[in-house]
């Protein structure tokens, strides 16, 4: 299944997006709000994780294209988190973008099309984001996709101390 934006295709991953994946997870730019890069296998045992997700579940991460070059610029969807957070259980909706294509409002354009999908093709109630305190421009995307600031919690993947630990949750609720 594959989706349309204005400027970018959502779809299923190809093998031809792995190295564009890897070298966007080993971007030091655009990992600074996650705990740490990532090798080429960690990379790849992401997106296959990704992958299998999105055919059980027909949604998921959805690889990222621009129309106007056809490349791979990252992934935007929807996801269950595997792990338990303070508002357990949700659907998040996430995004990674390497960093040549910030700017572009690429990140709320695909961001839209991944809620619209949840929304009204599988009738989720709500959905969630969250980001690391420091995290100011992941904040401005959930802000422009009308998503409201909610309570700030500890990450319970990071250990106390961690810079990154502090997140905060925004969340958009179905209105249908």
């Amino acid at each position: 299944m594959e989706y349309h934006t204005e400027r970018l295709i959502l779809r299923q991953w190809k093998q031809s997006d792995r190295e564009p994946f890897a070298a966007l997870n080993a971007n030091p730019e655009v990992m600074r709000h996650f705990p740490k890069t990532l090798t080429r296998e960690e990379s790849d045992n992401m997106a296959k994780t990704i992958e299998q997700r999105m055919a059980e579940n027909v949604w998921g991460f959805w690889a990222v294209e621009e129309k106007s070059s056809g490349a791979f610029i990252g992934f935007v969807g929807l996801n269950v988190p595997g792990y338990e957070l303070p508002f357990s259980p949700v659907i998040e909706i996430g995004w990674r973008l390497d960093n040549a294509f910030w700017g572009k409002g690429y990140a709320p354009e695909a961001a839209r099309k991944a809620l619209e999908i949840g929304f009204e093709q599988y009738g989720m109630k709500e959905i969630v984001a969250f980001t690391a305190l420091d995290n100011i421009p992941s904040q401005r995307v959930m802000e422009k996709l009308g998503m409201q600031r909610g309570e700030e919690f500890d990450h319970p993947l990071l250990d106390e101390g961690h810079p990154l630990r502090r997140h905060v949750v925004y969340r958009i609720a179905n209105l249908k």
